[in-house]
């Protein structure tokens, strides 16, 4: 306990010479964790149409990597996948490329997804309110989100141009942002009239299945008449892992996002080792004058342990406080920036165990010099 207690109050009474490394860990555990946040939100924005739905399996093209890939699939596959009991309903959704033209006549490239506008439609479930479902009925109409309506030039109730053909912008959403593009919600009819696609056109058939059924098995159930047909059932959790995943690691944004985050961590890992290791050995005197006493290496050890734990800990405390201030300010300007439980986890474990490992290479410096030495 004496050990506990000569740590606590060595904090307490000498914070200012740990302020440098309580600052130090703080910012490294920001910058780590607020770069998590970025990747998971710029890359949960490919796999937005899939996260707002309610559709427990998404029917398409077979072997697709990324939802955003979809292509046309036969409409005979709908009765195909109708036939399976455990199936309670089946939706169409047309995705679709388009180009924007702004009014400076800038073209930017345009994701169009029609959905259904029945009251009970999973696609979109939580994004589309009952008023801008019953907007969209009208023909030629779309949505965007609210954060590409000053972007794109655009304002509710004024006519655009999509496709070389005249729009009408009569809502916004939240959440849809996409990722160097614009993505648009229209009605079936509408999407199929801007991409010029037959009527019975779908990209994907949404399925929603009976209570207690599990949509892994299903997939697996449907999938010998899929190989027949040409189309595939995608579990919709692991439809959403594998489209993130695919532009994460195998697009140039991806691998350079990640790079950074790499690059993030090991300046904090550098910056924040070198300042605790600083602090450990500026009290090299009275750490020798300790051992000069007769207080031995493990109990000294743990001394050094426990400050470093408690600058970890007391680091990511403010860190936590920092990022609950600036996460409404990113939904504020709508930066894409999401951050799980687990993000702050990891974050917490390897900040706290670099702030020990630092305390533990210092201490290691300490032991293999003279007392005598130091203390002159």
């Amino acid at each position: 306990m004496a050990s506990l207690s000569l740590a606590r109050a060595t904090l307490r009474y000498e914070w200012k010479r740990f302020l440098a490394a309580g600052l130090a860990v703080t910012f490294s555990g920001l910058l780590l964790l607020v770069q998590l946040g970025l990747l998971l939100g710029l890359f949960q924005t490919v796999s937005v149409m899939v996260d707002q739905s309610r559709a427990d399996l998404w029917i398409g093209f077979r072997n697709l990597q990324s939802v955003d890939l979809g292509r046309p699939i036969p409409a005979a596959s709908e009765a195909m996948v109708r036939r399976h009991p455990a199936i309670t309903a089946l939706e169409p959704l047309v995705f679709a490329q388009g180009e924007w033209r702004k009014p400076d006549g800038t073209k930017v490239f345009a994701f169009l997804q029609g959905v259904s506008l029945a009251p009970d439609a999973a696609a979109f479930a939580g994004m589309l309110s009952p008023r801008l479902r019953e907007a969209l009925r009208e023909p030629g109409t779309v949505a965007l989100d609210e954060a590409d309506v000053t972007k794109m030039g655009a304002s509710l109730g004024r006519t655009v141009e999509l496709n070389g053909q005249r729009a009408k912008v009569v809502g916004t959403v939240k959440g849809l942002r996409g990722m160097g593009s614009v993505n648009l919600l229209a009605s079936l009819a509408t999407a199929r009239h801007f991409a010029g696609l037959p009527e019975d056109s779908a990209t994907y058939f949404l399925a929603r299945l009976a209570a207690g059924s599990d949509a892994e098995a299903v997939s697996l159930e449907l999938e010998p008449e899929g190989r027949r047909r040409g189309f595939q059932a995608y579990p919709a959790r692991a439809f959403s892992v594998n489209s993130q995943l695919y532009w994460l690691l195998e697009s140039g944004a991806g691998m350079g996002t990640l790079f950074s985050v790499i690059l993030g961590l090991m300046v904090g890992v550098a910056i924040t080792s070198q300042v605790l290791m600083g602090t450990v050995l500026s009290y090299a005197r009275e750490y020798a004058t300790l051992r000069a006493l007769g207080v031995s290496m493990p109990a000294l050890r743990k001394v050094v342990l426990e400050q470093a734990g408690w600058i970890g800990a007391i680091g990511m405390g403010a860190t936590f406080l920092l990022v609950s201030l600036l996460q409404p300010l990113a939904t504020h300007l709508h930066v894409a920036m999401t951050l799980p439980w687990w993000t702050f986890a990891v974050t917490a474990f390897l900040v706290v165990g670099i702030a020990l490992g630092s305390g533990l290479l210092a201490l290691r410096s300490l032991r293999q010099a003279d007392p005598a030495t130091l203390l002159r």
